[in-house]
């Protein structure tokens, strides 16, 4: 007689183990904060810029890149939705969305741009584990793609918030209008429109 697991259990297996390799790929906020993550100087600049560029709704992330004077040089927004969060399903559509929008950088020593994102969801500002995957994520697509694994960014009904840091505001938040005529410093609003293609600019 072969031995073996039973269907049920190997599917019980095959569970816990699955369940046990997406937990390891999320990143606590003490572990966040222990990176080294760079500060931004003025995030709400950032943050209300990006706003205005992408209009992001719930379950909507906007990845952005930052050139040395912290100036957006190139973003892009798509919806994503995980029933499961996992920080290597998230990796992927960053990565895939930053080769589309600007080149990588993997020939420098040091990386001289910066790569932020910034995800609107529902619920309060305090840390999840989807958040956790998704700065995972994050910082796996900038290792990949040769650039510096900048700050994680939240967007609920309450606000923003920059996790790890304990900066925020009240606006804009994940329902607000964008403020007037507001542009990301030195981008011009431009770029593709619809669910299924990001919303991005290009690289200059």
């Amino acid at each position: 007689m072969a031995a073996g697991f039973t269907p049920s259990r190997a599917a019980s297996y095959g569970a816990t183990a699955d369940s046990a390799a997406r937990l390891g790929r999320t990143l606590e906020p003490a572990e966040w904060a222990a990176a080294g993550i760079p500060l931004l100087r003025n995030p709400r600049e950032v943050v209300t810029g990006l706003h205005a560029r992408h209009l992001p709704r719930p379950a909507t992330a906007v990845v952005a890149v930052l050139g040395p004077d912290e100036r957006v040089v190139a973003s892009a927004s798509f919806a994503h939705r995980e029933r499961e969060p996992d920080g290597w399903v998230f990796r992927n559509a960053l990565l895939e969305r930053l080769r589309r929008v600007i080149p990588h950088d993997l020939r420098r020593r040091v990386p001289a741009r910066t790569a932020v994102l910034l995800y609107c969801r529902e619920g309060d500002g305090r840390w999840t584990e989807e958040d956790g995957a998704w700065m995972w994520g994050l910082r796996d697509a900038c290792t990949l793609h040769g650039l510096r694994c900048g700050a994680y960014i939240t967007l609920t009904p309450e606000g923003w918030q920059v996790l790890g840091e304990g900066r925020g505001g009240r606006r804009p938040h994940a329902t607000s209008r964008p403020e007037t005529e507001h542009r990301i410093p030195g981008q011009r609003l431009s770029g593709g429109t619809g669910s299924e293609r990001p919303r991005r600019t290009a690289a200059r």
